[in-house]
């Protein structure tokens, strides 16, 4: 199985959800602001002015992502682990291509801190 760290780098961080990105939501049922990413993120900080934040408009713009989110959408043709821990490590959920996790994600609410690209 071939590895692959990051989907193509053409994307920007904009908040917008576009091909090759995975993408996370400040609110169940992809809603709220979102942030996006195109590469594997070991740890999405927890404070400003060093965390990665939701980007897009809605409820949660400007949040840290870290523990905030509450569901996900994997729009790469790559898969994507989102990890309870930061550095890969923990309870984790795997997102397939083109999967969504709508309903929020579960024992992932709140408690989420890295993602990997496969």
């Amino acid at each position: 199985m071939t590895t692959a760290n990051a989907a193509p780098a053409s994307v920007a961080r904009n908040g917008k959800c576009e091909d090759g990105e995975f993408c996370l939501y400040h609110l169940y049922d992809l809603g709220g602001s979102l942030s996006d990413f195109n590469t594997s993120i070991a740890n999405y900080g927890s404070t400003q002015p060093g965390c990665y934040e939701f980007k897009g408009p809605g409820a949660g713009q400007y949040q840290c992502v870290k523990n905030n989110a509450l569901s996900a959408w994997n729009n790469s043709d790559h898969t994507v682990r989102l990890y309870y821990n930061s550095n890969f490590g923990g309870t984790y959920v795997t997102f397939p291509p083109g999967s969504a996790l709508d309903g929020g994600l579960s024992q992932l609410d709140y408690n989420n801190a890295s993602h990997k690209f496969f």
